[in-house]
């Protein structure tokens, strides 16, 4: 057969797929509402796992096999979520509190001055973003990233910054536990470029230094030139403006710390080397939280956080929602769940308008089906 004959009859089967297809729906519908009227949850495990077994049953190739379950998966994953839109026609709390928030600061943003929480001592990484942020910041800084979240909860302190992750060494996985413990809304974030220094006291040469202080961040980020001084103790510091600080006052003279270059001149030291990192282009993420939800001009990222259990296609289940309502996936990030056998936390960055009825559409689809959900937040990013 010749191609335009072949194609042709693709059409014709596609006609009668997509006519099928609507009929289906319709019936979709009507379960939906039979459903909500004897008060029967939209999701039936086993009627979609029989239904998988019988689709699958009717083709005698197991290539064939496995896209008919992924082609019916994708199917049920469409008609669950047309049946949410049929159930959730009233609004949920937390959606009625996103609507409000994205109104009430439409056309505002971070406000000039602020009271700031940051982990660690002056000349963190966290008080340079901090001030990326804000023009005129009140810091308060705290020994720990749970300090910062505490502060922001307890109301001592309107934002907080934290580092969520680094183009080098990755996830801060500390900080993505912290966030399944404390309630916040994340209103902003941004990248900072991180260029580490090795910094020791004036007179100090590199051949000296018997030990090198820092955090674990950085020390990953800085690993090919720590691998070239196998003679050096690295030790692993709360903070690497800490660190600088610490040799500062150190009455040894064989001690170096990795830090900011901000940081030599805070803490008088002499710079040894100069941009230590593994990558040039070396970029921290931080997020910047509050106790309530405030929506900026510009929001177009929003964070999730979800649990799911350990069973086959739940993770799935979640991701054909995004591709359905045509959401885009920024990252997906997973982590065990305390005190939990099998169960895994979830963390989403989205990229959608708040405005739009898809994203509240999700956000109702995934709040009434997820096991555990949290709205982290709608913000934009400054790079």
């Amino acid at each position: 057969m010749e191609i335009q004959e072949l194609r042709r009859e693709i059409n014709e089967i596609d006609d009668r797929l997509v006519e099928l297809f609507l009929k289906r729906m319709g019936v979709s519908l009507e379960v939906a509402k039979y459903k909500q009227e004897n008060r029967m949850p939209v999701l039936d495990r086993t009627r979609e796992r029989e239904l998988l077994a019988r689709v699958a049953a009717k083709s005698d190739d197991k290539d064939l096999q496995l896209y008919t379950r992924l082609l019916y998966s994708s199917i049920m994953g469409l008609s669950r979520s047309y049946q949410h839109k049929y159930l959730d026609q009233g609004s949920s709390a937390l959606m009625e509190r996103i609507r409000q928030s994205a109104q009430r600061f439409a056309m505002q943003d971070l406000p000039e001055s602020a009271v700031v929480a940051c982990q660690g001592v002056e000349g963190a990484y966290s008080s340079l973003a901090c001030e990326r942020l804000f023009k005129n910041p009140d810091i308060m800084f705290f020994a720990s990233w749970e300090d910062v979240f505490s502060a922001v909860q307890q109301g001592l302190c309107r934002y907080g910054i934290l580092p969520i992750e680094n183009s080098t060494a990755g996830s801060v996985n500390h900080v993505y536990d912290l966030m399944n413990r404390h309630n916040f809304y994340i209103v902003k974030s941004v990248r900072l470029k991180v260029s580490h220094a090795l910094l020791a006291k004036p007179g100090t040469a590199l051949s000296e230094v018997r030990e090198i202080f820092s955090h674990e961040q950085a020390i990953q980020q800085c690993s090919n030139f720590l691998s070239k001084l196998p003679n050096v103790k690295v030790t692993v510091c709360e903070n690497t403006a800490a660190a600088a600080k610490r040799v500062s006052e150190s009455e040894r003279s064989d001690v170096a710390a990795i830090s900011s270059k901000d940081c030599m001149a805070l803490y008088g030291l002499s710079m040894l080397a100069e941009g230590v990192q593994n990558n040039a282009n070396n970029y921290t993420r931080f997020i910047c939280i509050g106790k309530e939800p405030e929506i900026f001009a510009g929001a177009n990222k929003t964070s999730l956080m979800l649990t799911l259990p350990h069973r086959p296609g739940s993770l799935y289940d979640v991701l054909s929602r995004f591709y359905a309502l045509d959401i885009n996936l920024l990252k997906l990030e997973s982590r065990p769940k305390p005190n939990s056998d099998f169960e895994f936390l979830f963390y989403f960055d989205i990229e959608a308008s708040v405005y739009s009825e898809n994203f509240l559409r999700m956000i109702s689809e995934l709040e009434a089906s997820a096991e555990q959900f949290s709205y982290l937040g709608s913000y934009s990013e400054i790079l």
